[in-house]
């Protein structure tokens, strides 16, 4: 099971009791912000998309939406996010429950700006109804992520 293995890579950096399970649905950001009792734009949502033959994770702010023109200038690209099944085959999580940790090598983890206007977020763990409170710093070291990039628009730099 997917939570399971989060919480296996959350034990090496002594983190696997911070993980909450939920009895209610965590899959959107409505709903984990309700779950959590927080606002919608501190759920970090994990994005995935299909760069070149290669599946790439962004995570985002609740409240944002990819950008076009901006994802096209990182990437070189027009955004084509993966299907749901494409989703568990390539990154190892199912839709509701994508996150960036304990994913399938080869994919590329990028973190959005939208995300550093906050203390913490609130990624999801591999599952439907599970979620993590992690500082920006904290969200950099468990990640394994690439770079800080800028791609989301619906947000206070806009």
């Amino acid at each position: 099971m997917a939570i399971e293995n989060v919480k296996n890579y959350f034990r090496k950096y002594g983190m696997e009791d911070r993980v909450q399970e939920f009895a209610v649905s965590s899959a959107t950001v409505e709903l984990a912000a309700e779950a959590l009792h927080c606002e919608p734009c501190r759920i970090a949502k994990s994005l995935t998309f299909m760069v070149k033959e290669e599946p790439i994770l962004i995570v985002t702010a609740g409240d944002v939406k990819i950008d076009n023109p901006r994802y096209k200038k990182q990437f070189g690209v027009k955004a084509k996010m993966l299907s749901a099944d494409e989703v568990s085959a390539l990154i190892g999580h199912a839709v509701g429950g994508v996150c960036p940790f304990a994913i399938r090598d080869g994919v590329t983890v990028y973190l959005d700006e939208s995300l550093k206007r906050f203390e913490t977020v609130f990624p999801a763990c591999g599952s439907s109804n599970s979620a993590i409170e992690l500082t920006i710093p904290e969200l950099e070291q468990t990640s394994g992520f690439t770079a800080w990039i800028d791609v989301c628009k619906g947000w206070e730099r806009d």
